[in-house]
Formats: C-alpha cells, structure tokens, sequence
C-alpha cells in the first residue's frame, strides 16, 4: 500500500509511475485519497480540540463546585455535553472516513522501479540473460502430456475423478521426483542462508491484505466462507505476514526464509493449449524464497535471490532465461520483478517457473512491518519474495528435454535425491 505521504509530496511523480504501469484511473484515485487525507486531518483536528476543552471544562467544573458556584458549573457541564455529542460525532465520522481512505488506497498498484521498461504485456519484457543450452530432439519427441502417460508417472483423469480438472495424481517415480526436487530446493536453499519454515497454507483475510493478494486478487483465491479462510496461491503470504505488526531489531535483519507448500489457485478464464497438462494447474508444489530488509539493501538483496534461482536452473542443466518485466506486465504489488523461463524443446516456447520480486514499502505498510534504525526512528522495511521454484513446469521442462528412446535421463544432481538415475 503506497503511503499518503508519499501520494501529497509527489503527486506528479506517481501519476506518471501509475501510468507506467497502465493503471487507468490514477489521476481521479490519486485526488480522490488526497481530498479524504484533508478530510480525515480536519476531522482529527475537530476532534481533539473539542476533546481537549471538554477535558479542561471538567477541571473547571470541580474547581466551580469546591467554592459552591453550582450555576457556573451547570453552564459548563452543558458545554461538556455539547462538546462531547460533537466529539461522539467527529469520531464516528472519522472512522468511516479512515474506511474510505484504506479501501482507495488498497486499489492502488505499487509504483514501478525507475529501471522498469515501458510496455503492455509479455511482448515487451527485457531479455536480461540467457543460460544453458536447448537440447535438439529428434522428429519423434513427444510433449510432457505424452511422456507422463508413456511412463505412467501423473495421471490426470484419476485427479479429475477425485477433485477435478487441473488436480493431478503423481505416482511411482512421479511421485518420488516431485519429493526429490522439493528436497533438493529447500536444502539448497538452507545452504544460501534461508531458514526454512512450515506455514499453514490456510489463512485469514487480514494476512491476504497484508501482501497484497486481496483486494486485487480475491476472484483467484480458492476460499472457504463459512470460517473466512483462504488457501494460499504461494506461501509469500504466510511467510510474508509472520512479521505483521512488528518492529523488528536492527541486528536481524535481513530476515531469511524459505518453505515449501502446495499452491492453490482458481485461474478463472484460462484456457487453451497454454495451459495444456502441467503448464497450468490448479494445485501445484513450490518452494518460495522471501526476504525481510533495510531499504537501502532490498536490490542487491533482489539480484542475490535471482542468482540463486539462476543457479538451481543451471544443476538442473535447464537452458534459461531472465526477463526484466515491463510495466505492463507486472503484478499489482511489485516495484520490480524478473521472471526466470526455462525452454521446453518438445512444446518450442519459453515457460515461466519462477518470479523474483520486490516491493519495496507497499506490502510492508500493509504489514506494518518496520526497524527501528539508528536514533530510535522507526521504518518500514523491504520486502521480497521468489519461487525456487515451482514443480509443475520444471517438471515439464525436464521430461521433454531430456527424452531419449530408453527413458528420461535426469539431471546428476537429482538422481541421489530420487534413487534413480531416468524414468523408464
């Protein structure tokens, strides 16, 4: 959530920022949050004035009372009255001010780095880097959709059966590389630092605010209404909202944390061979990165997590590459963010496994997650988050890549975690 103070002292600033990321209604929003600041201010200013002089007529009223002036008490004591109906009044009209005020300020996107490129959509994402090599398969190479039925490995019609579509079933050696590239994640993850945890991966709505996910994606969030809990789309969010409404000591910073959770997430509207076998599912394993820091460190903490991506996608011997994306095509809450894409040679595209983001202030003034810096002052921190990664089209990437006549060679550093060396 971007702060008032920041939308009064550089209005044009974040118009033009809010344009970079095509966010339409900006200039009638941006008036709109300041127009209910004043309100808000002049509402407080009201408020505590006749507070303050209904607390100073009490003063006098027991001083009145003593020297036995009972009229000039019962003058003061309808003073006292009135002041308190409007102190009543202001209150009730301040509170559903403050509402207005949070519900717009929910609505705006984050405010895009100075390095982010101009755009609309994935078309005008900047190549950063490549890495690896694409393989070349022979004219008989089959799709990830048909590998996993030659080898039996995931079964989709069984997960139809018991959930539905986009719910896959992993069995036999599909199964056990699912647990070996967990495994692998996260330990590599421990050895770059991060402290791995265990969330829920139910939770309630203020931790969906605190990161971002609600408003501005509650139709893509699987909820249960009746206790008013969602399933998580990553475990940014619980990760994310441990730290929710703490001051955080200045020598724990950075905070470091991983974990592995299935994600959920409805992908209302999607379709077509896009999202043919596991290029896009409903439920889905991943291991998510997320970092707590000083402002000043939150980018070279960012180039340091997509390092680190880099460097699992290279052990899994995938070719790759790093995109920088455009304002357009960002998340709602991001100030940066790069996409890392593996090839996948059987389908000939690129597929999106991870993202690193940051966010800056905005998901931690949702949070109220702030340091106390130097001279007692406290801040808000940064916050940053990265899948390393997610299952589902490593998975692909991996079966269509490494396809061969006697089976689906894995990569060297996988077969101590799986117990074997290819499927087939």
């Amino acid at each position: 959530m971007l702060q008032v103070s920041v939308l009064k002292e550089q209005t044009d600033h974040v118009l033009a920022a809010l344009a970079k990321k095509h966010y339409k209604t900006a200039e009638a929003d941006v008036a709109a949050i300041l127009d209910l600041d004043q309100r808000r201010r002049q509402l407080q200013t009201s408020h505590d004035s006749a507070q303050a002089e209904a607390n100073d007529l009490a003063r006098q009223i027991g001083g009145l009372m003593k020297t036995g002036d009972k009229a000039g008490a019962e003058t003061l004591k309808a003073r006292t009255a009135e002041l308190k109906q409007h102190t009543k009044t202001a209150a009730e009209e301040l509170a559903q001010v403050e509402k207005d005020l949070q519900q717009l300020l929910y609505k705006l996107p984050n405010l895009p780095h100075a390095s982010v490129p101009e755009g609309r959509g994935a078309a005008d994402n900047e190549v950063v880097r490549e890495g690896g090599q694409k393989p070349e398969l022979g004219p008989d190479a089959l799709p990830h959709w048909d590998l996993i039925k030659k080898y039996d490995i995931i079964d989709f019609e069984l997960g139809i059966k018991i959930s539905g579509a986009g719910f896959p079933v992993y069995k036999g050696q599909g199964a056990r590389l699912q647990r070996a590239l967990v495994n692998f994640f996260l330990d590599q993850a421990r050895d770059a630092g991060y402290t791995e945890v265990q969330p829920p991966i139910l939770v309630n709505e203020a931790s969906g605010y605190g990161t971002g996910q609600l408003p501005d994606k509650e139709g893509q969030m699987y909820h249960d209404a009746q206790d008013n809990l969602y399933l998580i789309p990553t475990s940014e969010v619980p990760i994310t909202n441990l730290y929710r409404d703490e001051i955080i000591p200045a020598d724990k910073l950075p905070i470091k944390n991983t974990g592995y959770t299935p994600c959920f997430r409805r992908e209302a509207g999607s379709w077509g061979a896009d999202v043919r076998g596991l290029n896009r599912l409903h439920q889905f394993d991943k291991v998510e990165i997320v970092q707590i820091t000083e402002p000043e460190k939150s980018y070279e903490a960012l180039e340091g997590m997509v390092a680190h991506i880099e460097s699992l996608l290279q052990q899994l011997e995938l070719p790759y590459r790093v995109l920088r994306l455009c304002g357009g095509d960002m998340g709602f809450t991001s100030a940066l963010t790069y996409d890392l894409e593996v090839w996948s040679a059987a389908q000939g595209r690129w597929l999106e496994v991870s993202s690193a983001s940051n966010f800056e202030t905005y998901q931690a003034n949702r949070l109220k997650c702030r340091y106390r810096a130097e001279g007692g002052k406290t801040q808000l921190l940064h916050t940053l988050n990265g899948s390393a990664l997610a299952l589902p089209r490593i998975v692909a990437a991996l079966l269509e890549n490494n396809q061969s006549a006697d089976g689906i060679r894995l990569p060297q550093v996988l077969h101590s975690y799986c117990g074997f060396e290819k499927i087939g």
